[in-house]
């Protein structure tokens, strides 16, 4: 897909969003066990944004009134489902529309790692072209048709672009040997990584380990050994690094630009519930106004249904059309399962004992 195409793509699916006809508009019905849409979702780029109203009730509000009530914040945070195209396409329209709300936005992306930001400003500045942004700046596979539309936006409006996570390699140091490898850093490897971190605790604690404990009985059962405990304990650091850096990023960020407000792109189990980053910015800066958008993807699309309890994941939730399932029963996985070990291999730590740096 070329430049052009793939930004006449996104304003097309990002106007048809805008401007969704009266006759579609949604309503919210009480059902035995939560509350379902009034009417199905037709396609992936059909969406729906929710929010309690000062009753407690859940309501549907249209795009313009979720960027009108966005607006007011310091921080949005857009949880992502990843590679969703209604999300990616909301999101583009959404910074547009806090943009022309308060001109001076920053955008800052899950999808940099904190050392390509001299690249990613090198392009903002005209001085790279797109193909060192790809290649020496490592944007996602997906970047020309999901994150693309964004930093063009930001690019044509001088508007910052913020490399905000920590390089893949240095959080899989922290998974494979814990925080304390990061002594063993070079002054600027360090810079890479938060400063400050926080231990995971609490809620994001048991929601981590819930995910954990899941992953691990899917791949054969989980085990309650003092290794698997180890094993899980860095995991959670290397997770909570992740969020810290972010969290950290956007305070920098914020000073760097006075005045400036932020829109921030992560995957949601970084910012759903206000917890990870969100509750992590929080710590450095308390009187901060944080507002998270939460992606729920339906069960069924022509009865999209929510729970309560959904509704406290976030400012507003997003319910999005369903993505496929990534196998069905009984299909070969093993090609899968290769390929995520020799990636697993490729991001093994650099100061890992030639012992530990087996996959």
């Amino acid at each position: 897909m070329t430049t052009k195409s793939a930004l006449l793509h996104a304003a097309i699916a990002a106007s048809l969003l805008f401007a969704a006809p009266a006759a579609k508009a949604q309503s919210i019905q009480s059902t035995a066990d939560g509350y379902r849409l009034s009417q199905g979702l037709a396609d992936f780029y059909d969406t729906a944004f929710v929010m309690k109203d000062a009753q407690g009730q859940p309501r549907v509000v249209s795009p313009a009134e979720a960027a009108e009530l966005l607006s007011a914040y310091d921080v949005v945070f857009f949880g992502e489902s990843h590679r969703h195209p209604g999300v990616h396409a909301q999101q583009q329209a959404l910074f547009r529309a806090l943009v022309a709300r308060h001109p001076r936005y920053v955008l800052s992306l899950e999808q940099f790692e904190r050392d390509t930001q001299a690249t990613v400003d090198a392009y903002l500045a005209g001085k790279v072209g797109e193909n060192a942004l790809k290649e020496k700046g490592r944007a996602w596979d997906n970047y020309p048709t999901s994150y693309r539309p964004l930093v063009e936006f930001a690019k044509a409006r001088g508007l910052p672009v913020i490399a905000a996570e920590a390089p893949t390699w240095a959080i899989s140091c922290i998974g494979q040997l814990g925080p304390e490898i990061l002594a063993q850093f070079t002054p600027e490897e360090r810079g890479w990584v938060a400063r400050e971190l926080n231990p995971g605790t609490g809620a994001y604690r048991a929601k981590y380990m819930r995910f954990q404990s899941g992953a691990a009985a899917h791949g054969g059962g989980a085990s309650t050994s003092p290794e698997a405990l180890l094993k899980a304990e860095r995991s959670l650091a290397a997770q909570t690094a992740r969020d810290d850096t972010m969290a950290e990023a956007i305070v920098l960020a914020r000073k760097a630009n006075p005045g400036a407000k932020v829109l921030h792109l992560n995957g949601n189990f970084h910012s759903a519930a206000f917890l990870g980053a969100v509750e992590r910015l929080k710590l450095r800066d308390p009187a901060l106004k944080i507002a998270v958008i939460d992606p729920l993807e339906v069960d069924d699309p022509k009865v999209p249904a929510f729970k309560a309890a959904d509704l406290d994941n976030g400012t507003l939730i997003q319910l999005i059309y369903p993505n496929p399932p990534t196998f069905v029963d009984g299909e070969d996985t093993s090609d899968w399962v290769r390929a995520l070990m020799a990636k697993r291999k490729a991001s093994v730590c650099k100061y890992a004992p030639a012992s530990a740096a087996k996959p």
